[in-house]
């Protein structure tokens, strides 16, 4: 039993169950034992691996896509360059060398992460060129926007609600025998039309966040590229936790395992009422439509043996429907009479 399972049986014990987003948010973001303020989560050594790690190509191919964008809402000077959760800071490397060579495009960039490991904040800061730290995009500076979003939306806290014939129950976590489990409390007998047993998600953090991007795109220009798995809400109780790559029971290892959900895209989108939404689009069709395979190829040809294997690889993972192509997305918010950002059906 973990220090932070401890904490929250006592929790619970004394003031009542939990909601699920408020058991994910003390899971995720406690400020002694949360995974995401203490954990090194990525890469081989961690319990996942994001696109950026797969391959350099992921990042270059964004970064170009962002560069359009800022191309054709004018070149603004200055811009906030911003990302959320940018992990080890690998994204937004390949994005800044991938527009090196776009004219005025460094010159103009105020480079700012959303970060609150500390563990992460050291490896960006190795990698990546002064970045100013912001806890939310409230901090962001009120200049035009140009966002990147990868994996980073799926670890929003969630609340979870279940049909009855007559309405509908939240799910909550309560504690049985000294050990956390999974309970329901009514949440109101409004007539549903879903059958009984179907699970349905919300995520009023993930909402928020986006209507903050879209009011800023909306009032100073921009693009928001945003990337993870989902789809329209309709695939039933996602939530999951990763260890060591390997999926576990979500009560298992409280603050030392990754609580994830699939991205509610449709929800999102109703949020959005200020700005332009674009897709969400499947992440492998995205990457396709900005030249992935000719990069790929090009790359190929400096390559051999396992290098080329593992190239090859990387190609597949992040473009096959069977891979991360069909269940990751690609989603844009942009000014309402912004063109569709290069990579997005035109």
């Amino acid at each position: 039993m973990t220090a932070l399972t401890e904490i929250l049986i006592r929790q619970i014990t004394r003031l009542g169950p939990l909601s699920v987003s408020e058991f994910m948010a003390q899971c995720l973001y406690h400020p002694e034992h949360g995974y995401y303020t203490t954990a090194a989560p990525l890469g081989s050594t961690g319990d996942f691996i994001t696109a950026p790690e797969i391959s350099q190509m992921f990042g270059e191919l964004v970064g170009l896509s962002l560069a359009q964008a800022w191309l054709d809402q004018g070149s603004p000077a200055p811009f906030c360059l911003a990302e959320l959760g940018p992990g080890s800071g690998q994204l937004m490397s390949d994005i800044l060398r991938a527009t090196k060579s776009v004219p005025g495009f460094h010159a103009a960039t105020r480079l700012h992460l959303c970060e609150v490991n500390p563990n992460l904040k050291a490896e960006q800061s190795a990698r990546l060129p002064t970045p100013t730290w912001v806890k939310d995009t409230t901090e962001l500076p009120d200049l035009p926007l140009f966002l990147v979003a990868n994996e980073f939306f799926d670890c929003l806290p969630i609340n979870q609600y279940v049909a009855r014939d007559d309405g509908w129950d939240e799910q909550i976590i309560a504690t049985q025998d000294n050990k956390l489990t999974f309970a329901r409390r009514p949440a109101g007998a409004v007539e549903t039309e879903r059958p009984a047993g179907t699970v349905i998600e919300l995520s009023p953090s993930a909402n928020a966040i986006a209507q903050d991007i879209a009011r800023t795109i909306a009032t100073n220009g921009g693009c928001a590229l945003i990337f993870d798995y989902g789809g329209t809400g309709n695939g039933g109780d996602t939530l999951q936790a990763l260890q060591n790559h390997t999926k576990v029971d979500p009560f298992h290892a409280l603050g030392q395992s990754d609580l994830t959900a699939h991205v509610n895209f449709a929800a999102l989108t109703d949020a959005i009422t200020t700005a332009k939404t674009i897709g969400p689009e499947p992440q492998g069709a995205f990457l396709e439509r900005l030249g992935i395979t000719a990069r790929a190829q090009q790359l190929a040809q400096n390559l051999s043996g396992d290098a080329l294997e593992n190239h090859i690889t990387a190609h597949r993972r992040l473009t096959h429907p069977d891979e991360m192509g069909q269940l990751f997305k690609a989603f844009a918010i942009l000014p309402p009479n912004a063109p569709a950002p290069a990579g997005f059906p035109q």
